[in-house]
């Protein structure tokens, strides 16, 4: 399904009309979401496979995939999946990077996962080809707890042809 249209927005502006043109594609779209049942304060898990289930399920053949954690403690990242000492790593890293610090004020206590949260991000955007996820041979969509134990959600949304 193509729809097109023409939409005229007449805003004012210094006395001149504004003409916008809407020209978009509706293609196929789908949402998967589960959930995750973390069991230590700092995690990653790999999602990789759930996301390649996903983006196999939907019938999406070209287009891109979203995956996103709507938590403030807990992220999303692509790295590699093929050596368990990365995501250790990547732990030891975070923590260096943002340590519990007695100057936080926040009542939960928990700034330090807040911190790492921002720098990882809420989400991740893969293309999607031939009906697969683009991902690198090492390559692996992660998981990251920073406030566990918890059960989390995460949702992945495909859309393309």
């Amino acid at each position: 399904m193509t729809p097109s249209g023409t939409a005229i927005a007449r805003l004012p502006s210094g006395g001149l009309s504004i003409l916008r043109d809407f020209r978009y594609t509706i293609g196929m779209t789908a949402l998967s979401t589960f959930t995750i049942q973390t069991h230590l304060p700092n995690e990653w898990r790999n999602i990789t496979a759930e996301v390649r289930k996903t983006v196999a399920d939907s019938g999406v053949r070209e287009g891109i995939c979203v995956v996103f954690v709507p938590h403030t403690t807990a992220a999303v990242t692509i790295n590699e999946n093929a050596d368990p000492d990365v995501p250790r790593d990547m732990l030891a890293a975070m923590n260096a990077i943002s340590p519990d610090r007695a100057e936080f004020r926040h009542a939960e206590g928990n700034s330090a996962a807040h911190m790492k949260t921002s720098l990882v991000g809420p989400s991740v955007t893969i293309i999607v080809s031939a009906g697969q996820p683009l991902l690198g041979t090492w390559q692996g969509v992660w998981f990251t707890e920073f406030d566990g134990p918890r059960t989390r959600t995460v949702h992945v949304r495909v859309l393309g042809e």
